[in-house]
């Protein structure tokens, strides 16, 4: 198998300021606490980074920003992925132009093309026009409602040299198995998943080679040495380190039943509004996310707050990085729950 792409790589939030524009300081802030904690790459501008709210000229800019700015340090994947081909083609050309080494093609949401129209219309017209990228399908149906097959998948493996990887995050460990068979070697698969990464680079049936995260935006030390740990077979270290960041693991989407005027209703916080809440809690330039995504609930929040305290009592070394590269109190942002207040709903 190919080791292209292997290890931990950050799909990184896109920090904002108060008045909803991008943060540019902050997003230099976070690149360089990506790299001085070794992770093997960055994604800019995936949905990760608001790429759905994102005009097309702050999208490139982040891109170009980051890719200046990491200076083959590590490498730079451009989420140029949309609903509209025309669009991610334009975004690619940009992105191979300003150095990106490989592009992020989410399935096309809402419009709802099939497997075959999203080989044939979408990732094929990439593959074929920039034979210099790779290029990463993103397969993630319950938030696009589409999906590219495995079959459609393996067709474009088949063809396309540079269709390399794919982050898989449809939670279907069958689905993963008949990609990993369908594709061969050649193809790597990463988790799209922080809480699937262990099983699926575990499994012999899938063999993952490591995880575009979420979380590592807050945790990418321990999260790329859990992924140097289970590619190494170091079974017992890896689980060990996976216990102790399990609370933090969970916390990408936080659903809780809240009241309302009108009766109980489930409140379901999606990424990256859970980690930029994390990260706000921290002391890490985030800043909001942009509209329609808001704020948290209370309770919503308060998991978020519990899941980090449990992960710095289990290890306070988890959250130390974070500390030192920001000049943070950890103990004290923690134990402080007042600066939730400005961060959640009042009410429902």
């Amino acid at each position: 198998m190919t080791d292209t792409f292997s290890g931990c790589y950050t799909a990184l939030v896109t920090p904002l300021r108060s008045d909803g524009t991008v943060d540019y300081d902050g997003l230099e802030q976070l690149v360089e606490f990506q790299l001085a904690n070794g992770v093997r790459g960055l994604l800019a501008v995936g949905t990760t980074g608001e790429s759905p709210t994102l005009i097309w000229e702050e999208h490139n800019d982040v891109i170009e920003r980051t890719c200046r700015q990491v200076r083959r340090r590590a490498a730079v994947i451009a989420g140029t992925g949309s609903n509209s081909t025309r669009e991610t083609l334009d975004g690619t050309a940009h992105a191979a132009h300003v150095g990106a080494q490989a592009v992020l093609l989410v399935d096309p949401y809402y419009n709802g093309p099939s497997s075959l129209e999203i080989r044939r219309e979408y990732v094929a017209p990439v593959a074929a026009e920039f034979p210099e990228l790779q290029v990463i399908p993103y397969v993630i149906p319950g938030r696009t409602g589409t999906m590219l097959q495995p079959q459609d998948l393996a067709a474009l493996v088949a063809q396309y040299p540079n269709v390399s990887a794919v982050k898989e995050a449809t939670g279907d460990l069958a689905n993963m198995a008949l990609t990993r068979r369908l594709c061969g070697d050649r193809l790597v698969i990463l988790s799209g998943d922080d809480d699937k990464t262990v099983t699926m680079m575990r499994r012999a049936e899938i063999r993952a080679a490591g995880v575009i995260s979420v979380l590592s935006n807050v945790i990418p030390g321990p999260l790329q040495r859990l992924t140097e740990l289970l590619a190494a077979g170091a079974e017992a270290d890896a689980d060990a380190l996976a216990d102790d960041l399990q609370p933090l693991l969970g916390i990408v989407g936080v659903t809780t039943a809240e009241e309302s005027a009108y009766g109980p209703v489930s409140c379901r916080a999606r990424n990256p509004l859970p980690v930029k809440m994390l990260m706000n809690l921290l002391g890490m330039p985030a800043g909001p996310c942009r509209r329609p995504l808001g704020k948290m609930t209370r309770g919503g929040a308060r998991i978020v707050l519990e899941a980090a305290r449990q992960a710095h009592r289990r290890d306070p070394e988890t959250l130390a990085p974070v500390a030192r590269f920001f000049g943070v109190d950890i103990d004290a942002r923690l134990g402080d729950e007042s600066v939730l207040e400005s961060l959640v709903y009042q009410t429902y």
